[in-house]
C-alpha cells in the first residue's frame, strides 16, 4: 500500500466515499480513511439506512392494521415482530456496506483503517485500534468527517442508548417503549418518533420553537404537524427541556414554557434527544494545522470548498450548510473535479429536504415566509391529493402540493409538497429549478395520467394561470 496520495480522504461517510469515488474516476491516486470497521458513516450504519428500513417495515403494519381491509385484503390482525423487524433493518445496512466495499476494490481506491489525523500541510497520519500510527503524504486532504450528536443545551445528558438514547439507540430498542420522550421536533426527532408510535408507543415531542421542522414552510409544519397529532403523537411546543435524569427503569424529562411558566415534568420509559448535530472537528489535528474553524466549531471554507491552508479541503456537515447526505455528496464530487483541474460546482438554492415519515415532507428552494421576508412578490399555486385519482385508488388523500413562481418572471422559486411519495416526486421540481424553469414549463408538461405526480403539475397550473381538476 502506497504512503503518498494525489488525494486522501478523512471520513467514509456519504461525502467521504462519493468524493473518493469520483477523485479515483479522475484518474488520481485516492485513499479513504474511516475508524469505523465498516464504510458508510453514520448514514450508511446508523442514521438514513437503518431509519428508512425502520420507517418502511413500521408503515408496512399500520397499512396492514388500517387499510388492507378497505382495500379488499384480509389478512388478520397483524402482529408485530420485532426482532425480524431489526433483523430486516441489519440485513439492509450489511447490503450497503458490503457495496461500498466493492466500490472501493472497483476503483482501486486504499482503504486506511483507523483514526486520521492531519500532521500538517500534505502531511497526515492513521492511528488504528493497536495504537498504532502510520505516515502518509497526500498532496490533498479531504477533511469528511461528518456530525456527532449534540446535546440539550444547558442540561447534562449522558447517554446510555439503552433509556436515554440518541438516534443511535432509538434504533435498538428490543421491546416498544410504553411512553417514548422525544427531545426535538425536527427530521429526526419525527421520523424516529414516528417509527415507534405505529409500533404502539406512546410519543410525546417536547419542542422548543412554536412549530416543528424548523424553517419548514410554515403552511406544511402546521398541516404536518396536525396529520401526526391524528397518528396520536402529542406535542408540547415552545417548551424548554430544564432537566433529564433516569429514575427506576425509566427517566424524568422537565420542561418549562420557553416564554415563562410553570415547569411539567413527565415519566417516560425512554427519552430520545434529537436536538440537532455538531460538527466533528475535534482531535483531527486542524488547529495545529492552522486550519480555521468558525463559532460552531465548523471548519472555514470559501466558495469552492477550500480551508485557508492550501491542499486541504472540506465538505459535508463539519462545514456550513444543511446537514444532509446528499448535499455532502455533491460537494465530494465538485472537491474532486476541482483537484483534477475541473469546474466543479454545488447549487445550494436546489437542494432538496425530505422527512421520511407518513406523509412524507419534501421541499427544495424558497418558503413563503423567506419570500415576504426577503419582499419577493411571488405567485402561490397549490393542489391537493385529495383531488387526485390515483392518491384515492391508494387511500393516500393526505396532503397537497404548492408551487411558489417568481410574479415577474414566472420562474419557480420553490416547490413543497406534504403528501405519499413527496420524497420521489420533489425532483422534477428540483431539475425544473436547476435550469431555471417556469410555473408554466412545469404545467405545460406532459405528466402521465393516474399519477401522484399530476398533482405537482397542478399546483404549477395554480401557480401559472389556473389548475384544472380544481
Amino acid at each position: 500500500m502506497s504512503t503518498t496520495y494525489d488525494v486522501v480522504v478523512i471520513g467514509a461517510g456519504p461525502g467521504g466515499y462519493v468524493c473518493a469515488i469520483k477523485a479515483a474516476q479522475l484518474g488520481l491516486k485516492t485513499a479513504l480513511v474511516e475508524k469505523r470497521d465498516t464504510l458508510g458513516g453514520t448514514c450508511v450504519n446508523v442514521g438514513c439506512i437503518p431509519s428508512k428500513a425502520m420507517l418502511h417495515a413500521s408503515e408496512m403494519l399500520m397499512e396492514a392494521q388500517h387499510s388492507f381491509a378497505s382495500l379488499g385484503v384480509d389478512v388478520g390482525k397483524p402482529k408485530l415482530n420485532l426482532k425480524n423487524m431489526l433483523a430486516h433493518k441489519v440485513t439492509t445496512v450489511e447490503q450497503n456496506t458490503k457495496g461500498l466495499d466493492f466500490l472501493m476494490k472497483k476503483n482501486k481506491i486504499d482503504v486506511l483503517r483507523g483514526t486520521g489525523k492531519v500532521a500538517g500541510k500534505g502531511k497526515l497520519s492513521v492511528t488504528g485500534e493497536d495504537g498504532k500510527a502510520a505516515d502518509y503524504e497526500a498532496k490533498n486532504i479531504v477533511i469528511a468527517t461528518g456530525s456527532d450528536v449534540a446535546g440539550i443545551p444547558g442540561v447534562d445528558v449522558t447517554f446510555d442508548e439503552e433509556v436515554i438514547v440518541s438516534s443511535t439507540g432509538a434504533l435498538e430498542f428490543t421491546k416498544v417503549p410504553g411512553h417514548l420522550v422525544v427531545v426535538g421536533g425536527g427530521v429526526i426527532g419525527l421520523e424516529l418518533g414516528s417509527v415507534w408510535a405505529r409500533l404502539g408507543a406512546k410519543v410525546t415531542v417536547v419542542e422548543f420553537l412554536d412549530t416543528i421542522l424548523g424553517t419548514m414552510d410554515g403552511e406544511v409544519s402546521k398541516q404536518f404537524q396536525r396529520m401526526l397529532a391524528k397518528q396520536g403523537i402529542e406535542f408540547k411546543l415552545g417548551s424548554k427541556v430544564t432537566g433529564l435524569k433516569k429514575a427506576g427503569k425509566g427517566a424524568k424529562v422537565t420542561f418549562e414554557p420557553v416564554k415563562g411558566g410553570d415547569a411539567e415534568t413527565i415519566d417516560a420509559d425512554a427519552v430520545l434527544v434529537a436536538t440537532g448535530r455538531k460538527p466533528f472537528t475535534e482531535g483531527l489535528g486542524l488547529e495545529e494545522a492552522g486550519v480555521e474553524l468558525d463559532e460552531r466549531g465548523r471548519v472555514k471554507t470559501d466558495g469552492h470548498l477550500k480551508t485557508n491552508v492550501e491542499g486541504i479541503w472540506a465538505i459535508g456537515d463539519v462545514i456550513a450548510g444543511p446537514m444532509l447526505a446528499h448535499k455532502a455528496e455533491d460537494e465530494g464530487v465538485a472537491v474532486a473535479e476541482m483537484i483534477a483541474g475541473q469546474a466543479g460546482h454545488v447549487n445550494y438554492g436546489v437542494i432538496p429536504s425530505v422527512v421520511y415519515t407518513s406523509p412524507e415532507v419534501a421541499s427544495v428552494g424558497r418558503t413563503e415566509e423567506e419570500l415576504k421576508k426577503d419582499g419577493v412578490a411571488y405567485n402561490a399555486g397549490k393542489f391537493p391529493f385529495s383531488a387526485n385519482g390515483r392518491a384515492r385508488s391508494m387511500l393516500h388523500t393526505d396532503g397537497f402540493v404548492k408551487v411558489l413562481a417568481d410574479k415577474e418572471t414566472d420562474r419557480v422559486l420553490g416547490v413543497h409538497i406534504l403528501g405519499f411519495g413527496a420524497g420521489e416526486m420533489i425532483h422534477e421540481a428540483a431539475v425544473l429549478m436547476e435550469f431555471g424553469g417556469s410555473a408554466e414549463d412545469l404545467a405545460r408538461t406532459c405528466h402521465a395520467h393516474p399519477t401522484m405526480s399530476e398533482s405537482v403539475k397542478e399546483a404549477a397550473l395554480a401557480a401559472w394561470q389556473k389548475p384544472i381538476h380544481m
